[in-house]
């Protein structure tokens, strides 16, 4: 079976991208967030995923490690796509969203970059009311993705996947849809 990663800077579209595609492909979705999130949980640690964030950097990181080893076990019987973030921009600089100790336990076969361009994802958050998110511009935007792409690469070092990039531009969702399917099925 395939496991898949998924990532796209806010504003990006990888969201709405991932649920028309997964109406054409035969995967198990899942959020590295929510997994981390219901261990957590089940282990009497947090509430809620608010809480995750508040915990000692050690103990996320078991709960991160535990997450990958959960999700490579799913793979084992089902092609698994995992949405998450290949880096986070920080005020104190980029960090990558999968770290070693996930990417030993993850070992997945496939990174997918979702992108489209600076303009487009600054207009997409300004008209996106259903989330509050920071404003950005273009040259800021244009750096996360270009980071992204790098740390990808890094990633994919790390573990022998490949990579892909999928672009999303506006009007074209049907294009990118099918962009996306045919790279699932290979």
């Amino acid at each position: 079976m395939k496991l898949v990663v998924l990532t796209g800077i806010p504003g990006s579209g990888s969201t709405t991208l991932l649920k028309k595609a997964l109406e054409e492909v035969d995967y198990v979705h899942l959020n590295y967030g929510d997994i981390m999130t219901e261990i957590a949980i089940k282990e009497g640690l947090v509430e809620d995923r608010d809480s995750l964030r508040k915990l000692p950097a050690e103990t996320q990181k078991e709960i991160q490690a535990k997450a990958a080893k959960e999700i490579k076990e799913r793979s084992e019987n089902d092609n698994v796509i995992v949405d998450t973030h290949c880096t986070i921009n920080t005020p104190a600089g980029f960090l990558p969203g999968l770290p070693i100790w996930v990417l030993e336990q993850l070992q997945p076969d496939l990174f997918i970059l979702i992108e489209a361009n600076p303009d487009e994802i600054i207009y997409r958050r300004l008209n996106d009311e259903t989330r509050q998110r920071d404003v950005q511009k273009a040259k800021d935007i244009k750096l996360h993705q270009e980071m992204n792409r790098a740390t990808s690469m890094a990633y994919a070092t790390l573990t022998g996947a490949t990579v892909k990039i999928v672009e999303n531009h506006d009007n074209h969702l049907n294009s990118s849809v099918s962009k996306l399917v045919n790279v699932l099925n290979l």
